[in-house]
């Protein structure tokens, strides 16, 4: 049993002054007033000391971390990685691919289904986040150009061997054969999201009609009105930002690295889609936490070659930026920053219950509640990681 006390216990309506959690047995069995607090002499006490209690951060969009890559295909990497993330506040994740060969995208779903039914050590793996290699060529970003492809029936009902180790998957909607693509994946529970997409806002309006449901890293890879303008005389139309920003029922992320994106990219997703519809995502690779250098971004057999300088990955040529190199305490800590009119309450609330929610996951995860998962992290007053804890066991951020 667990006891946290003299902070502020961040809810997802707000804060909560000099309250008191409990954790026992993984689960979380009080959260309230001091006041009104059952009386645990048994319990380990936490000094909040000031600072804040907030549910495990949970990652829609990760790709790697502390030099390995879900891509890597062995058991070795995914420990790295989750326990990399973990060391950042990050509990629960969705690995996500990059586009790579067929046989490669099996054998990082057999991982995934291992993994869902074994610790890592580390971020608890949800389900895998199935992303390429089905994007539009010309908006493919640092992923491998030859791998990348149309989905076929033929391919993807290989995946589907795997259909409960899948949670989502992204596909560009203008492709040929992303209409079966997303129709199929829905038949068999599986989320679909848009994205490293060229699409018209008349083909995003019918693939949200086919079900898809989220957008992959919002204003990056994707079609706009200035985009399209380049290949499309008058009248003007708009692309995959415009209808994410317009269409109700979507769902879209961020890269909050302060690399990404500038403030004013962040406030208007902040505004238009406001906390329950906006999260927050690393799209981290396997630079997080190593030296200035190159890295490989995906597999190490066929993978990009990219570059981590100034705190972001960037293509070879400096360019044109290539995935993030942070973990998501820095993307909480960059958008508090950057988009002052959002309270504290609702930067933590898109880092942790809206990813959840985005899942299908709310039940269980995003939010101190009780009978929820004891999924806990200790911020500092400054918001910097100070404790850990995944089902209400400490993680040691020194592993």
């Amino acid at each position: 049993m667990i006891r946290f006390r003299n902070g502020y216990i961040v809810l997802p309506k707000g804060l909560l002054s000099g309250g008191v959690v409990v954790a026992d047995a993984g689960r979380i069995t009080f959260v309230g007033p001091v006041t009104e607090a059952p009386q645990t002499p048994k319990a380990e006490m936490i000094d909040l000391d000031g600072g804040y209690l907030v549910p495990g951060f949970i990652d829609l969009h990760v790709h790697g971390g502390a030099g390995a890559d879900f891509m890597d295909g062995t058991e070795e990497a995914w420990r790295t990685t989750c326990q990399a993330h973990a060391r950042h506040g990050t509990t629960s994740l969705t690995p996500t691919t990059t586009v790579a060969r067929h046989d490669q995208h099996l054998r990082f779903l057999e991982l995934c289904q291992h993994f869902q039914k074994e610790s890592t050590g580390g971020a608890r793996v949800l389900g895998a986040h199935l992303y390429g290699p089905y994007f539009a060529k010309e908006a493919r970003g640092c992923h491998p150009a030859e791998q990348v492809r149309p989905p076929t029936a033929n391919e993807f009902e290989a995946y589907f061997a795997f259909t409960d180790a899948i949670r989502t998957a992204t596909v560009a909607p203008e492709l040929p054969g992303a209409e079966a693509f997303v129709r199929a994946c829905r038949l068999r529970g599986i989320r679909c999201n848009a994205g490293h997409s060229h699409a018209t806002f008349e083909q995003m309006e019918a693939a949200v009609g086919w079900g898809i449901t989220h957008i992959d890293h919002l204003f990056c890879a994707m079609s706009d009105r200035a985009r399209l303008r380049l290949t499309q005389t008058f009248p003007m139309r708009g692309g995959v930002m415009e209808a994410t920003l317009f269409f109700d029922e979507l769902t879209t992320e961020v890269i909050a690295d302060g690399k990404h994106l500038q403030s004013e990219l962040l406030r208007l997703a902040y505004k238009i889609k406001g906390p329950e519809k906006l999260a927050l995502v690393t799209d981290a690779n396997r630079a997080m936490d190593m030296p200035d250098g190159e890295y490989l971004f995906g597999s190490l057999d066929g993978g990009e070659w990219i570059l981590k300088k100034d705190g972001v990955g960037l293509m070879p040529d400096g360019k044109s930026l290539a995935s993030s190199v942070v973990g998501m305490d820095e993307c909480v800590r960059v958008f508090h920053r950057l988009v002052p009119e959002a309270p504290l309450a609702d930067v933590i609330r898109m880092a942790t219950l809206t990813p959840a929610r985005i899942l299908g996951l709310e039940s269980d995860i995003g939010s101190i509640e009780i009978g929820k998962r004891a999924d806990l992290v200790v911020l500092d007053a400054e918001m910097k990681v100070r404790r850990v804890y995944i089902n209400g066991k400490p993680f040691s951020r020194e592993s």
